[in-house]
């Protein structure tokens, strides 16, 4: 519907240029370039060289790229091409819009798969028709603010920059250009993941390996749309508009929608993520703001990594587990039996009333030893 949006104009673009440009110079932090990691073999720039290159094609979420679970062969450099794009997106059933902030147009942005030792180099685009300056800090990366400082990109611009998975696990990512516009651009869906994978794969407690059938990625996303004098969510003509607005509505920490991969119901109905009876599926699940608390209503978490950490052995047999704002996390399910499962931020205020659900469909033959219906619901005797 259209007629339950107000449109609100705010700061040109040449504005908020100017102002993101301010921030960004008075307020972001560096670290520097740092060197030496204990442990970790130094390669010169000659030997990377000299290492395998493979592009590596981007999927949207809620899918991985093509990949090995266990590494063949040594290190190597996998190349990843992200385009920013500002778009308005639809985020719910009343056609509350957004001007969403992506990586090659999705929320969240597209899913890396490396595997530890490998190097990441990254190309990251700003087109010329962009509202704003953007950049990408990698969890996973060590120094220069994630790689934030080496990328940050006016419209107009591209930048390219490497840096080593030194750090086995899931890993959030997200434009971070400096002061409140951190918060904002990650507000408007400029997040993602990466799973840095070990070299012989992932391993349970006792040391024996975990394999997976199928794989899914899923990206929580928080949203602070404002309301005009009448509660109706108000509508932009340009990205940016909105900031003081979301000033005032970011300030209560209060979302008014959170919701997986971009919308509510955007992984559910015909777009629930699909599974077989006896198959094993990796959920990876990214927050990069809020603190969240994944659980599959029918299923369990067979082995977590709860922390994202696969240095670390997975806790197992969960009902429900935890991933703390600003991070990914890790689960493996084998699924027994057949049918609809919701899989939801257990905070069931945010699952229910502002979209943190979302749906598997499970095809296979139902097991009676498991669970069984004795009688049907009737007439109490």
């Amino acid at each position: 519907m259209t007629d339950n949006k107000t449109k609100h104009s705010g700061l040109s673009r040449r504005e908020m240029l100017s102002w993101t440009a301010a921030i960004g110079a008075g307020l972001a932090l560096t670290d520097g370039v740092t060197g030496g990691v204990s442990g970790a073999v130094a390669m010169t720039q000659d030997d990377v060289d000299t290492l395998p290159r493979v592009t590596q094609a981007m999927v949207k979420p809620p899918f991985l790229p093509e990949h090995e679970q266990i590494a063949t062969g040594g290190a190597k450099v996998v190349v990843v091409r992200f385009d920013i794009e500002e778009k308005k997106m639809i985020i719910d059933d009343e056609d509350t819009e957004i001007w969403a902030l992506t990586f090659n147009g999705s929320v969240p942005g597209p899913m890396i798969v490396v595997h530890e030792g490998d190097y990441i180099e990254l190309t990251l685009a700003n087109p010329a028709t962009s509202t704003m300056e953007h950049n990408i800090d990698f969890h996973a990366a060590t120094g220069a603010m994630g790689g934030g400082d080496l990328s940050l990109v006016a419209p107009g611009e591209e930048a390219t920059f490497r840096f080593k998975a030194i750090k086995p696990g899931v890993f959030v990512y997200h434009c971070a250009p400096g002061g409140m516009m951190v918060p904002y651009h990650i507000t408007h869906g400029m997040n993602g993941a990466i799973m840095v994978l070990p070299r012989d794969g992932l391993k349970d407690g006792h040391g024996k390996p975990i394999t997976y059938d199928r794989a899914y990625y899923v990206g929580e996303q928080d949203y602070y749309i404002s309301k005009n004098e009448d509660g109706e969510y108000l509508s932009y003509e340009t990205p940016g508009e909105d900031f003081a607005d979301f000033l005032t509505a970011a300030a209560t920490l209060t979302p008014s929608h959170v919701v997986f991969n971009g919308a509510v119901g955007a992984l559910t109905g015909d777009k629930a993520m699909k599974a077989n009876v006896g198959e094993t599926v990796l959920i990876i699940h990214a927050q990069a703001n809020r603190d969240t608390r994944p659980h599959l209503i029918g299923g369990h978490g067979d082995h977590v990594w709860g922390s994202g950490s696969f240095a670390d052995a997975p806790q197992s047999g969960l009902e429900t587990w935890f991933i703390a704002g600003g991070s990914a996390g890790a689960a493996v399910y084998t699924f027994r039996q057949p049918g609809l499962y919701a899989y939801v931020n257990h905070n069931l205020i945010e699952a229910f009333q502002k979209g943190a659900a979302a749906h598997f469909q499970v095809e296979g033959e139902w097991n009676d030893d498991l669970m069984t219906q004795i009688r049907k619901p009737a007439a109490m005797m």
